[in-house]
């Protein structure tokens, strides 16, 4: 099928991508005249694992293809996806929907005959109903459908997930847009990934209700690690002892600094908002989210106080600054927070991130990036996980003790034994578990 993808970013670019390797001839459209130069040069804007090679492999044999012309690209497509950001709202917190609506003008004035407009953003409940309103009042003749199509994808593992999803959730309200929906997706379906027929704002809730719920078993945890420390349990034990529960299951039970990222916190957020503005509020949500953000920075007042209660004049090391590893987002990584506290309470930051240097740039100051951990930890009084790359995994402890001025390691991804801390005489903290401290 012919596919437009408006928006290429991380949603678009991955999507767009990933469907020409089913087959389809896809163009990804983007008013970025810098991405879009970029993308034609074979340059990847986004970190994501195997991503430069098929759309490498895609462009070359002409079946992934870009412009700034967004107008040409949904005239030639059969499918167009709409993938432009929808970021919190400044003010109230909710999505921000004004990508969405000029994508919906612009395809309402180019589209050529029948075309599913399909909504790969996040979108809050209602958004499908009124691009439809904004297509048929832009061009009352057009002939169209309107889907609802959310992404499930995790950053760092995005193209296992579009090619080997648990769901594929389509709301759809007529049968001609579901009979192209199931081209579309038909390679995957023929692998029997369960293709969900439901209706569109059902589709559109079921996105925000999962990542609602991801975020809150998150914060669960987080809250069940303080408890541990105070009562001198091991959250890795508890985690593995709830999480063997069929109904509650193992994932998202690893305790740590707080959840960050380009989906949960404004998803939260904006299912927070959408819940008020129905009269039908969502306490737990709301706690969720406050709960999270308190966490970050307590996060930093766990490491001055393994640092004797005081980091004025000290040298900090943090290792991992993207709010995940194999990613270079830093949009509400929890570094954020650490930083700008360890900062204000007089310490100066060396730090080390294997692909997030340059988005680190953007949004943290004064902070000495370093070539490797054990550059980062050069005459540092402490050092920081932050981030469970692999890369920090298996650190020499005897590389890092002649860098550092202190051997104190604070492992906010409980990466590392207290026992075997102890063994190479570190002064160690970590997250829900009995310390050296």
């Amino acid at each position: 099928m012919k596919i437009a993808v408006i928006g290429s970013g991380y949603v678009g670019l991955v999507s767009g991508a990933c469907f020409t390797d089913f087959g389809h001839t896809v163009i990804c459209a983007d008013l970025d005249e810098n991405k879009i130069s970029a993308l034609n040069a074979g340059k990847i804007p986004i970190f994501e694992p195997g991503l430069d090679q098929i759309v490498k492999t895609n462009s070359a044999r002409g079946s992934l293809s870009f412009t700034t012309d967004v107008a040409a690209a949904v005239k030639s497509a059969e499918v167009v996806f709409i993938a432009v950001g929808t970021p919190s709202r400044r003010g109230d917190g909710h999505a921000d929907l004004t990508y969405v609506y000029d994508a919906s003008r612009t395809i309402a004035k180019a589209m050529d005959g029948y075309t599913v407009v399909v909504t790969k953003s996040t979108v809050p409940v209602g958004t499908g109903d009124e691009v439809e309103r904004i297509i048929r009042e832009t061009n009352p003749d057009a002939d169209f459908s309107v889907v609802s199509n959310p992404e499930f994808l995790r950053e760092g593992a995005a193209i296992e997930d579009f090619k080997r999803p648990d769901r594929i959730v389509v709301g759809v309200g007529d049968d001609r847009a579901r009979a192209v929906m199931e081209e579309v997706y038909r390679p995957l379906f023929l692998n029997q990934s369960p293709l969900l027929f439901v209706t569109r704002r059902t589709s559109e809730l079921i996105k925000y209700a999962a990542n609602g719920f991801l975020a809150m078993k998150i914060t669960f945890i987080n809250e069940i690690a303080d408890l541990c420390e105070a009562v001198g349990a091991d959250v890795q034990e508890v985690a593995r002892g709830i999480g063997l529960d069929n109904r509650i299951g193992a994932k998202f039970l690893n305790a740590g600094p707080g959840y960050g990222g380009s989906c949960f916190p404004k998803d939260t957020l904006a299912l927070v908002k959408t819940a008020q503005n129905n009269n039908s509020p969502m306490r737990l949500m709301e706690t969720t989210i406050a709960v999270n953000e308190d966490r970050k920075r307590g996060m930093a007042q766990k490491v001055i106080a393994a640092c004797d209660g005081d980091v004025s004049g000290k040298t900090i090391a943090i290792l991992g600054l993207t709010f995940k590893p194999n990613t270079d987002d830093m949009r509400d990584a929890p570094s954020i927070a650490i930083i700008e506290v360890l900062q204000a309470a007089g310490a100066t930051i060396r730090a080390f991130d294997p692909e997030g240097k340059e988005t680190a740039s953007r949004v943290l100051e004064n902070v000495i990036y370093a070539d490797d951990a054990y550059d980062a930890a050069k005459n540092a009084d402490a050092l920081v996980i932050v981030t469970e790359w692999d890369a920090f995994r298996a650190l020499d402890m005897a590389r890092l003790s002649d860098a550092m001025k202190t051997m104190t390691i604070i492992d906010l991804r409980n990466i590392y034994a207290a026992s075997e801390m102890e063994k190479h005489g570190v002064k160690y903290s970590s997250i829900g578990r009995p310390d050296n401290v």
